[in-house]
């Protein structure tokens, strides 16, 4: 087994509290309201929301994928960050588990950054070629950049 890590960073005007109140405590709700090209469900299987929940997340017509499962694996509300694990679906070929962290940080401006580091964990042979990362730092952000323009164009929205 092998890990491939990917890192992208975005930078944006948003407030770091507001961006992680959107973009991750209501992703479930907002992503699939705003992107249902993309997202078209997110469901909780078990659990609060915090580490160890279980969430199915069905993509939309737009997505080469069909659905996946995710964990949460830790959140800190205080600090802006949110770990999480795909553990199941069709985007796993070749791989055992993708993990992802995401850190949103306060700029000096008054902005934030988001951080993101994903692992893909692969299994045997398989494989994770330049164009799969390629292709999920592109989905991931234009998911962020999708949530930056809703609060951009709704600034009373959280």
């Amino acid at each position: 087994m092998g890990v491939i890590t990917y890192e992208t960073e975005v930078a944006t005007t948003i407030p770091a509290a507001k961006l992680f109140k959107a973009f991750v405590l209501d992703g479930d709700n907002l992503i699939p309201k705003i992107l249902p090209q993309a997202i078209k469900s997110v469901e909780t299987l078990e659990g609060d929301g915090g580490p160890g929940t279980i969430k199915l997340t069905t993509f939309g017509e737009g997505s080469q994928f069909k659905s996946s499962k995710q964990r949460v694996d830790a959140i800190d509300k205080e600090n802006f960050t949110y770990s999480y694990s795909v553990i199941e679906g069709d985007a796993l070929v070749g791989l055992e588990s993708i993990s992802s962290e995401v850190k949103i940080v306060p700029s000096p401006d008054g902005g934030s950054i988001c951080k993101n580091t994903s692992k893909y964990h692969t299994t045997g042979d398989g494989k994770v070629t330049e164009e799969d990362i390629k292709s999920g730092k592109e989905k991931a952000t234009g998911i962020f950049k999708a949530v930056e323009a809703y609060l951009l164009a709704n600034p009373n929205a959280y």
